[in-house]
């Protein structure tokens, strides 16, 4: 039964053929036929999204009707199979549960071969019911949100492909086949950034992302070559038996290792927008808001966390990579947090969050605590989605507007949009109950307690914490409560999203507050069955886990998650204080603070930093190369050589004379010479 596992990432790709006909052959020309029909009549729209044109029948065709079923349904189609997968993976004994099916052989050189082959387990049993049931979930609520656009049925090619490189990346059953996957959500998130590719500033950010992900899957790739070059296979099944085999051995060395897993991580960084990478995130906003509810909270940003995962045999082999993976992830937490504190566009807030929210991930990653990554993976899934769809409904309700201080007072114009988005704010803030409550705090005691954490690290993710909290109940404040603050065009205009939209909200909503419960830690009475789940995927690498230099007792563990709450709690007091009980305390410490504040609402400068040691050198190295090198040097030489083969023809071409005698006398002395040579010679 678990042979039908080719359909999960088959139905999304027929998806892409169905709608991709559509596209090329209904919508493309009905698009062609009223940008003239426009031109003739002297329209212009009101904007470059299509907004403003609804009259007009392409807004109305059969197609369009059929991409709202096909687009979904496929998405929908694969989580059920997903889902009937997995349920049969789970009837079977914990140290079974793993399933390969091979479907055909990809590339054979040699004794190197490589199969096209799905690898079913439970980490990758997680990541496809992440993927297509938020995918899924998704895909409904873009046909609301979508409904006036152009370029309808590219829209959901798109993101039908989007599903089906993801899933590619994670069942793949090997290195190889996991990076065309992770190539494949690059090109796609590029395409779905820039969407609205008529916007200048949609474009760039579409290339900014895709430019500074090859950066590094450049990483991702000699990581790769690194690990075949010492292994001998890039397959799961093979590569960390054997490593274990060659590092019990000595002849896989702690630097080796390193070297390795360093690359992959260097790829991560890229994919899962940790410092020094993170900086294309946030420009994603640019695309679609459903885009970035698919992309940054359920599944491209967690690509890099999943494979750092996956290799857990291979990081354990490494302390080193591990403190920096950890480093790494605690400091974008607390970085990328202090940025979100001085934003005022929604979308960009979330963005800076999803950035935060991946550290934590890594930071769990890099205390060794694989499980406690994955399972907030999941429940960030489902409050981030469902933060990024409240967002796209405040956008559908406001015409677009996003800047949070020119809202207020939503919350009794759009009542299910608030109260969804009201619990996605106290899941991610890690209120006791919530799922992200359960997920966080494990991170946060793990990182506290791991042989591979300590109190900094701790300090680091709980610091975070209370940021988190606070940015987000900022936002919540300035949009929901207090007194309107729209203008008379907008207040005639807010209204409650569609119902195609709500309901996902309030699905993602009931995920949001019991998701976590899969994960009720021992402490709290529950045997987290999510870890228990997830063990047999992490068992081979626990034998490389030193034992821990202290024993914890259950008192501290619980004082911690005590001491957590009441942070997350004086975070979103301290919200309360400067946003709805003293409105004016935020512009007076601006005023006092005009610096800092500066520093932090331009993000550090970050961008401007990287555009002065990085973009704009290399532009005028690459202009210097055109205006310089290449014409000088590149086209001197073919020029030259040119002029050089035209001179000697010109030359030769004054012996051809056409006179007879001139030959005869030519040939005779031609015959003279070679006779004497041979002579005398």
């Amino acid at each position: 039964m678990l042979r039908i596992l080719w359909l999960v990432p088959a139905l999304p790709l027929l998806g892409v053929i169905i709608n991709g006909i559509l596209a090329l052959f209904f919508e493309r020309p009905l698009l062609l036929r009223k940008y003239y029909e426009d031109l003739e009549k002297g329209v212009h729209e009101e904007d470059s999204h299509g907004h403003g044109a609804e009259d007009h029948p392409l807004f109305h065709h059969w197609y369009r009707q059929l991409v709202s079923i096909t687009g979904p349904s496929v998405v929908g189609a694969a989580f059920f199979v997903a889902l009937v997968c997995v349920l049969i993976l789970v009837k079977r004994p914990p140290h079974e549960r793993v399933f390969q099916l091979d479907l055909f052989t990809w590339i054979q050189s040699g004794e190197f071969r490589t199969a096209f082959s799905l690898y079913l387990d439970p980490l990758s049993s997680v990541m496809i019911l992440v993927v297509t049931g938020v995918g899924f979930l998704i895909h409904v609520y873009s046909v609301g949100y979508m409904a006036h656009e152009k370029g309808y049925a590219r829209y959901f090619v798109y993101l039908n492909l989007f599903t089906f490189a993801m899933l590619v990346l994670v069942l793949a059953s090997n290195y190889l086949l996991l990076f065309v996957g992770w190539e494949a959500v690059g090109l796609c998130s590029y395409l779905l950034i820039g969407y609205w590719y008529e916007k200048k500033s949609a474009s760039d950010a579409g290339k900014k992302a895709f430019i500074v992900n090859r950066v590094g899957d450049f990483g991702f790739a000699l990581g790769m070559f690194l690990l075949f070059w010492t292994v001998g296979s890039l397959n799961f099944s093979e590569v960390f038996p054997k490593a274990l085999e060659m590092w019990e051995a000595g002849t896989l060395t702690p630097a080796v290792a390193t070297a390795i897993t360093l690359l992959l991580f260097v790829g991560a960084t890229g994919k899962s927008a940790q410092i020094p990478l993170y900086v294309w995130l946030p420009d994603a906003m640019e695309g679609p808001t459903p885009v970035s509810a698919l992309i940054h909270a359920a599944t491209m940003v967690t690509a890099g966390v999943y494979m750092v995962a996956r290799s857990n045999v291979l990081y354990l082999m490494s302390p080193t990579t591990l403190t920096v993976v950890a480093v790494i992830g605690g400091a974008t937490a607390l970085f990328a947090a202090t940025i979100g504190v001085a934003q005022n566009d929604m979308k960009r807030v979330l963005a800076y969050s999803t950035v935060s929210q991946l550290g934590y991930m890594f930071l769990a990653c890099g205390v060794g605590a694989f499980t406690a990554g994955i399972f907030h993976l999941m429940t960030h899934a489902f409050f981030k989605a469902l933060l990024f769809l409240g967002s796209g409904s405040v956008m559908h309700a406001l015409a677009g507007e996003l800047d949070i201080r020119k809202m207020g007072g939503l919350k009794k114009y759009m009542p299910v949009t608030f109260w969804t988005f009201f619990l996605a704010t106290l899941a991610i803030s890690g209120i006791p109950g919530f799922s992200g409550f359960f997920s966080k705090d494990e991170i946060l005691w793990r990182a506290f307690s791991s042989p591979f954490g300590g109190k900094v690290f701790w300090l680091l993710g709980t610091v975070a914490a209370f940021v988190t909290a606070f940015y987000m109940f900022r936002m919540v404040f300035l949009a929901f409560f207090g007194e309107t603050r729209l203008s008379p065009e907008l207040k005639e205009h807010v209204h409650e999203s569609p119902k195609v939209m709500t309901v996902p909200l309030m699905i993602l909503a009931v995920l949001s507050v019991v998701g976590g419960f899969v994960g009720i830690p021992p402490i709290l009475g529950g045997s987290n069955r999510f870890e228990h789940f997830l063990e047999p995927v992490f068992e081979k690498g626990a034998e490389l886990v030193p034992a821990a230099p202290h024993h914890f007792s259950h008192s501290l563990e619980l004082g911690l998650m005590v001491l957590a709450v009441l942070v997350a709690a004086a975070g979103i007091y301290l919200a309360y204080h400067f946003y709805m009980k003293k409105p004016e305390l935020p512009g007076k410490v601006a005023e006092k603070y005009p610096v800092l504040y500066d520093v932090v609402a331009n993000k550090y400068y970050v961008d401007e930093i990287y555009h002065a040691i990085v973009v704009y050198p290399v532009y005028r190295f690459s202009v210097f190369l055109w205006e310089v090198f290449d014409v000088l040097v590149v086209d001197g030489i073919v020029n030259g050589v040119g002029r050089v083969l035209l001179g000697t023809g010109q030359a030769v071409r004054r012996l051809q004379t056409g006179v007879v005698h001139t030959y005869a006398v030519s040939l005779l002395i031609g015959a003279v010479i070679l006779v004497g040579y041979l002579i005398f010679g």
